[in-house]
């Protein structure tokens, strides 16, 4: 290895609404919630990641909890910039002591508008980058999944993340046709606040929603390997005494539907717009799942039976983005699709 090596860090950074996963020298070192933890008076940075999210919902009127990523971009820039710098200096303190020069390759949505793109940029170098190479999510997902992205052939990705469903056809190392909507993960836990407070007169908060579309969420309201009901805590809306139910996952499929056929809906409008040969192809290689709305439990079925395609699940759909970007920064002078900043 050389001493210019041997000085540059080179990072992988799936930048996620919900997630921030970084990957360096082919593993994951830092997996952590994106959200920060600030003091109101002092604009200090109090904790990041999993610290933070433990205050999330439970914090005293001198602290504010932050996600700085909203539907797939940043929405506050210090935020970004400071959850960035610490996600860093987490590989840093397993590292050395000194300050290495950074390369970055970071994913973003593909629907992302150029303001949009300048603010991710522009936060990876102010947390120290010297080098910025942007991915799309879709192409970085079919990386990660194994495919071969430069070959004339075909194939469709669906990553549904917390803040984004990114659904691409992609072929010869580019996206043909794809679709962003911002209908995912974050919408499917407000979707069971909702559902917990209309149905059961119970207020829960977003920490227990996520939790609940963790334990029981579903896409169908028959399963056949169905998970036990899942006892729920939260505040009464009639007496305002704290309370516990139980629900079932069937009651969760019911809330989650029009959400999921939001999804339906964008699929179904991705492939009319596919070119015939690329549909052609589609129908022999299927569709791809990624992201962590992937895991939602019978939700590959549900699409399978819409499109009446084959649908495949990534093994560790969650990391996925994060492993083919891993992936394109050992190839960042063989892949043209790399946006260099």
């Amino acid at each position: 290895m050389g001493l210019f090596n041997f000085f540059m860090q080179e990072i992988a950074i799936d930048l996620g609404t919900a997630n921030t996963v970084i990957y360096y020298e082919d593993q994951v070192v830092v997996d952590e919630p994106s959200i920060v933890a600030k003091n109101r008076t002092t604009g200090k940075t109090l904790a990041i990641g999993r610290q933070a999210q433990q205050m999330h919902g439970k914090v005293h009127e001198n602290i504010k909890t932050i996600r700085p990523l909203k539907d797939g971009v940043i929405a506050d820039f210090q935020c970004a910039e400071d959850m960035i710098k610490g996600m860093i200096r987490m590989i840093n303190q397993k590292r050395s002591l000194f300050n290495p020069t950074l390369r970055m390759v970071i994913c973003i949505p593909s629907g992302i508008t150029e303001v949009e793109k300048r603010a991710v940029k522009d936060s990876a170098e102010h947390a120290g980058a010297k080098e910025v190479f942007l991915i799309h999510e879709p192409m970085a997902a079919a990386i990660g999944i194994g495919i071969d992205v430069e070959e004339p052939m075909g194939n469709m990705i669906i990553d549904i993340g917390g803040g984004t469903s990114e659904i691409a056809v992609i072929a010869l190392g580019g996206i043909v046709t794809d679709k962003n909507i911002r209908v995912a993960g974050d919408e499917f836990t407000q979707d069971i606040e909702e559902y917990m407070r209309r149905q059961h007169n119970i207020l829960v908060g977003e920490r227990t929603a996520e939790q609940i579309k963790i334990e029981v969420g579903s896409a169908l309201t028959e399963l056949d390997d169905p998970p036990e009901d899942y006892a729920v805590r939260g505040r009464d809306l009639m007496t305002g005494i704290p309370k516990e139910i139980l629900v079932s996952y069937a009651e969760i499929a019911m809330a989650l539907d029009k959400s999921i056929s939001k999804i339906e809906e964008a699929i179904l409008s991705c492939l009319e717009n596919t070119p015939p040969e690329l549909s052609a192809d589609i129908y022999k290689t299927g569709i791809y799942l990624a992201g962590g709305g992937a895991l939602l439990r019978g939700l590959d079925k549900r699409i399978s039976s819409k499109t009446r395609l084959p649908v495949h699940v990534a093994e560790e759909p969650l990391r996925a983005v994060a492993r083919g970007t891993a992936i394109a920064l050992k190839n960042v002078e063989n892949f043209s699709f790399l946006m260099r900043e």
